[in-house]
């Protein structure tokens, strides 16, 4: 059972969101409506689903993976294969108050939770389906990573063979662009009193991306094949440079500003300048910067490789450069343990224990924003039927005795009947 309930408040409070998902992008978009006030009921299949043990684990073997996009909402477990399972999603739809249902799923070709019929039960449903590509087929991050072409320009130079980011970049986004579809349609609904269908593909969410940025406009208009140049910046000037102890920091010039600042801090103004009068080129433009990246790296190289990070940090801190130190995620969270950022909270997560875990980076100023806990899985079920569906605990155990829904450490109706007094 969660700890914390939803608490009705946020500029979604009120906003009724059914989710019946599985690993990234839908998970995601669900706890960003969480994080802003909507009741978000996770529907799981009995036992979860194929997201429920995905690593990383906890010592306990709780999936930390599923416990980090789950946080804020409840859960509700059903037997998917049968109708008396499929009858309780559907009541719970049909349940809904008017102008507050969402279905939100990335389950792809089932009838029983297509938009014809959720909207016949509830006319005014906003149905958002996140699916592989545009057309239903399956897809996956990886093989719509690989699909863009971005493995191909990510990584050292040399290398010939592709790089997956480590990054599920478009499931995030896909999820993020969810919840705004989902905002969108709710604003209409607010205007219109109607409904709406929203599909939203993972292929289409990269598509767009690298369409935006400008990678299939450079391919179509100019041509060319972008080339891999490893960690430097394309069309500027950035790179980590490595300091005398081993330690690596990324430095980024993108402005005229920063570009003085690295001179200056460097003590480069002679050599930059005697470069720049041997070439007949200009390093307060940005194409010039990038064209001869190497060159330029290889003047500031020696000044970091001379000294040890800590010293290098505290030189650049003054100036107006934008770089960072290379952390593992352990030290970054060693920083927030002595750096505390108003964005992190300690949560309680059932099998997990107390960590560190984030709110919603979106932050409305007036509105409480805290993390909460994942629930356990199907923890909520007797509370959701009864508040919902106002069943009885008879009737909640009978479901339970069937084997239409579970509710873990229940294990018979005569527990259920002992929590009555509490619906």
């Amino acid at each position: 059972m969660s700890a914390y309930p939803p608490s009705g408040v946020g500029p979604l409070a009120g906003l009724k969101v059914f989710e019946i998902s599985a690993f990234v992008a839908a998970p995601l978009g669900g706890m960003t409506l969480a994080q802003l006030g909507a009741d978000v009921v996770r529907i799981d299949p009995l036992g979860g689903a194929a997201d429920r043990g995905r690593w990383p684990l906890a010592p306990s073997g709780t999936s930390l993976y599923w416990a980090g996009l789950n946080k804020g909402k409840e859960s509700l477990t059903v037997d998917f294969a049968s109708a008396s399972g499929r009858e309780v999603v559907h009541q719970l739809v049909r349940s809904a108050p008017t102008g507050s249902a969402v279905v939100l799923t990335n389950a792809v070709g089932r009838d029983w939770l297509s938009y014809e019929l959720l909207q016949a039960l509830q006319p005014d449903l906003i149905h958002v389906q996140v699916q592989g590509a545009s057309d239903g087929s399956p897809a996956v991050d990886y093989t719509v990573n690989a699909a863009m072409g971005f493995p191909l320009v990510t990584g050292p130079q040399t290398l010939a063979d592709p790089v997956n980011h480590v990054l599920p970049a478009w499931d995030i986004a896909c999820g993020l662009y969810a919840a705004i579809g989902v905002t969108a349609a709710h604003v209409k609904r607010l205007r219109s009193g109607a409904g709406e269908r929203v599909t939203v593909a993972l292929a289409d969410v990269a598509l767009a991306t690298a369409g935006n940025l400008g990678f299939l406009a450079e391919a179509q208009v100019n041509g060319t094949q972008r080339r891999r140049i490893g960690n430097y910046l394309y069309g500027g000037f950035a790179r980590d440079f490595v300091c005398s102890d081993g330690a690596r920091v990324m430095v980024v010039a993108l402005t005229p500003r920063h570009w003085r600042d690295l001179i200056v801090l460097t003590e480069m103004q002679a050599p930059v300048k005697a470069l720049e009068q041997s070439l007949g080129v200009d390093f307060s433009r940005e194409e010039d910067r990038f064209e001869y990246r190497e060159v330029l790296a290889g003047l500031f190289e020696r000044w970091f490789s001379s000294l040890p990070e800590k010293e290098v940090l505290r030189r650049l801190t003054p100036t107006a450069l934008l770089w960072s130190r290379y952390r593992t995620f352990a030290q970054a969270v060693g920083d927030l343990q002595e750096q505390p950022n108003p964005l992190m909270s300690v949560i309680d997560q059932p099998g997990v224990g107390e960590h560190l875990a984030p709110g919603s980076p979106v932050r409305l100023h007036s509105t409480p924003d805290e993390a909460r806990p994942a629930p356990v899985l199907g923890g909520d079920g007797a509370e959701i039927l009864a508040r919902d569906l106002a069943l009885s605990g008879h009737e909640i155990g009978r479901l339970v005795d069937a084997g239409v829904v579970g509710i873990p450490g229940w294990k018979n109706h005569s527990q259920l009947l002992a929590r009555e007094r509490a619906f």
